[in-house]
C-alpha cells in the first residue's frame, strides 16, 4: 500500500470525514481520492477547490505577504472542508482536501489530525 493511499485512509478515519483527496494544483487533478458520500464528487471538488488554492496564493503574491497558507477553511451550512497545501519538498504544488460532516466532527481536532497527515505525506 503507498503512503498516499495510508494518507487518504487516515483522513477518512478523522471523526466526521465524508471524502479527502490529494490533488495536484497546477492541473487540478486528484492524485487519490476517497469517499464516502455519493453526493460529494470528489474529482469535481479537486477542481474547484484548485482554483481556490489558485486565487489566494495570486493574492499573498500582490500583497507582497511573506507567509504561507497553513490551510483554507471552508464552512457550509452541514459541512466544513478544509484545504491544505503540501509543505514537504516532494509534495510541491500538491495539497490535501477533506470534507466533513458538520454534525459528526470537532474542526478543532480534525484540523490538528490534517496537519499531521500532510506532514507525513510523501508523494
Amino acid at each position: 500500500m503507498s503512503n498516499m493511499d495510508v494518507s487518504l485512509k487516515d483522513m477518512m478515519a478523522i471523526d466526521g470525514a465524508v471524502g479527502a483527496a490529494v490533488v495536484d494544483y497546477n492541473s487540478g487533478m486528484a492524485l487519490g481520492s476517497l469517499g464516502s458520500s455519493k453526493s460529494l464528487d470528489l474529482q469535481v471538488a479537486s477542481a474547484g477547490n484548485t482554483e481556490v488554492v489558485r486565487a489566494k496564493m495570486r493574492t499573498i503574491e500582490q500583497l507582497g505577504l511573506k507567509d504561507d497558507i497553513e490551510d483554507i477553511l471552508i464552512t457550509l451550512s452541514s459541512q466544513y472542508h478544509v484545504i491544505r497545501p503540501v509543505t514537504g519538498r516532494k509534495g510541491k504544488g500538491l495539497f490535501v482536501y477533506l470534507a466533513l460532516d458538520r454534525n459528526r466532527s470537532n474542526l478543532a481536532m480534525a484540523r490538528h489530525q490534517l496537519k499531521q497527515v500532510e506532514e507525513g505525506l510523501q508523494v
